[in-house]
């Protein structure tokens, strides 16, 4: 830190308590001045040689006969006027930046201009602004930090300007040719920590981050602007900036008292964002949504609020369960409200694109929403249908993800009733799970009998006609799709009970084949074949599954059957 010492003789103030100073002299004192809760007794010559105001004031003091001056309103109260009167005197005082800016305001306020002597106090510090403050960088940091609560004065002897313009000047130069000292820790913890690896004696761009991040919010935010506003640095690291003040200055958890000044930081951020066209297209969704977690709890305006839902809601592709699960169920039904509204508005040309490239956002927001549903334990049924249903079958070419969740739910309330299990339930299109969850689901007791059913059958379905049992080669293969209604329902039982009768017949003509048939399923997957495809024995229900499904019965009514077997499910 830089300083600058002012005068010779030594210090001779002294005080008899804590608030009455004087300055020892063969002299008697001829002059009393109260600033505020301290009294000053003083001698006049000293301090009418460099000051104008005093000058009025004791001649206004002698006119009433008193020799006792009250200032009441002197920027930087009593230390600063101290430093004045000690420099009348002559006597050594130490300028440095954590004083600078009061000394000059006092100064300014006491009139001790060149006017009333040469090299008077204000044209004294004015050279050590010049020569030392203002080519330091920590220096003009610390000043900086000090005109708040010296305002206006500091602001109409355009000491913040200055200070604004010396730390932005120094932001924008070339890391390369930095010669001073500054801050570089990163040692906040937690889900916004920055950390940056960088080699020995190699400067990063962000060297000057945490530095001005130590700035009041308003200082912070001239100085951002300043930076921004020149268009030289890098957008990336004004986003970083932003992440790094809101790591240091918001609380994880805040008090009522707290709302206000947080609401101006918030308000403050999201106004700093750099944008292209509205969109905040730097900034990463988990620092989007943790804004907006703050600017609810502080009740920011609406405008801010639907600010940051609109650009959360077009990078929701980058956000993470956990991102997610801070907020309330109905902000986050909002936010993918808000995004497919955006996906319906894509251009022709862009879903021609997305036809050909697969379109990897809608996709990724589909297995988030569905890791959503699967991770909130605090979902209604109704919140939980709402939000799933917003979700378009394009976004979702695999039921898995929403299976583990409707299970999740079926589990976390096991009160529900047989209707809402089945509206539940509806959800799914059971012919777009994988087989690995269609084994599950088959084994799966919480799930309504006739869910069970339909797995089972397109399992069978899927094993008749495509040998590899995939969903990718059963989407190719001629099994028409599922539709998640009553009569889709019922067309799959009215299918199972043919094949009940289909069974019945083969049953006395010929003995199953050996060896071909599949192995035992578990227990409830095989009662409810059993009822599909009943067997004489148990130790023939194997090749009866076997037979019920691969045997024909004669040629004529195997045509017929197959064909109305065709046009029932399709």
């Amino acid at each position: 830190m830089k300083f600058m010492k002012l005068g010779s003789k030594p210090d001779t103030f002294e005080s008899d308590d804590k608030f009455h100073k004087y300055a020892v002299s063969d002299l008697d004192s001829d002059v009393t001045v109260n600033v505020g809760e301290f009294t000053f007794y003083l001698h006049k010559f000293p301090l009418l040689s460099k000051s104008n105001r005093m000058q009025k004031l004791v001649s206004q003091a002698s006119e009433e006969n008193t020799n006792d001056i009250t200032i009441l309103d002197i920027p930087g109260g009593h230390k600063a006027f101290e430093i004045c009167a000690k420099f009348c005197y002559g006597m050594t005082v130490t300028l440095n930046a954590y004083n600078i800016t009061s000394v000059r305001c006092a100064a300014e306020y006491l009139e001790m201009t060149e006017d009333v002597d040469r090299g008077n106090l204000i044209y004294k510090v004015e050279v050590f602004l010049n020569s030392g403050i203002f080519r330091s960088w920590k220096d003009s940091i610390i000043m900086l930090q000090t005109t708040k609560s010296l305002l206006p004065w500091s602001e109409d002897l355009k000491l913040v300007g200055r200070c604004i313009d010396s730390v932005s000047a120094k932001v924008l130069v070339n890391p390369e040719t930095i010669t001073w000292s500054y801050t570089h820790n990163r040692k906040l913890s937690g889900p916004d920590k920055i950390v940056e690896k960088r080699e020995d004696n190699v400067i990063p761009k962000d060297w000057w981050v945490e530095d001005v991040c130590e700035l009041e919010i308003d200082m912070f935010k001239q100085v951002m602007s300043a930076v921004k506003s020149s268009g030289r640095m890098n957008n990336g690291v004004i986003v970083e900036a932003l992440r790094y003040y809101v790591a240091r200055w918001l609380p994880e958890s805040m008090e009522s008292s707290e709302a206000s000044s947080n609401k101006h930081l918030v308000e403050t951020v999201v106004s700093l964002l750099p944008r292209v066209n509205r969109a905040m297209s730097y900034s990463p969704c988990s620092f989007l949504l943790k804004l907006l977690k703050v600017s609810n709890l502080v009740e920011t305006d609406e405008m801010v609020k639907e600010d940051l839902v609109e650009n959360v809601s077009l990078k929701l592709h980058e956000a993470s369960v956990k991102d997610l699960l801070i907020h309330e169920v109905e902000l986050v039904h909002r936010i993918v409200d808000q995004f497919m509204g955006d996906e319906k508005r894509v251009s022709e040309d862009d879903r021609y694109k997305e036809f050909v490239l697969g379109n990897g956002v809608l996709l990724s927001v589909g297995r988030l929403i569905d890791a959503y549903l699967a991770s909130n334990r605090d979902l209604t049924l109704s919140s939980f249908v709402e939000l799933s249903e917003l979700i378009p079958e394009a976004a979702r070419p695999i039921h898995d993800g929403l299976y583990k969740a409707i299970d999740t739910f079926l589990k976390e309330h096991p009160e529900l009733t047989k209707s809402e299990k089945k509206r539940l339930c509806g959800l799914m299109d059971v012919r777009k799970l994988t087989s690995e969850a269609s084994t599950h689901a088959a084994q799966n007791e919480r799930l309504p009998l006739r869910v069970v059913v339909q797995v089972l059958y397109f399992e069978q379905l899927r094993a008749n006609h495509s040998p590899v049992g995939s969903v990718a080669a059963s989407s190719h293969s001629p099994i028409p799709p599922v539709k998640k209604t009553e009569e889709s329902t019922m067309v799959i039982e009215e299918e199972a009970t043919k094949k009940v009768g289909l069974s019945k017949k083969s049953r006395g003509s010929k003995s199953t084949r050996s060896g071909g048939g599949p192995q035992l399923m578990p227990s409830r997957s095989r009662r409810i074949f059993e009822k599909i495809w009943p067997g004489k024995g148990e130790s023939n229900k194997s090749s009866e599954v076997s037979s019920g499904s691969s045997q024909s019965p004669p040629a004529k009514s195997s045509s017929s059957s197959s064909r109305r077997r065709r046009h029932s499910i399709s």
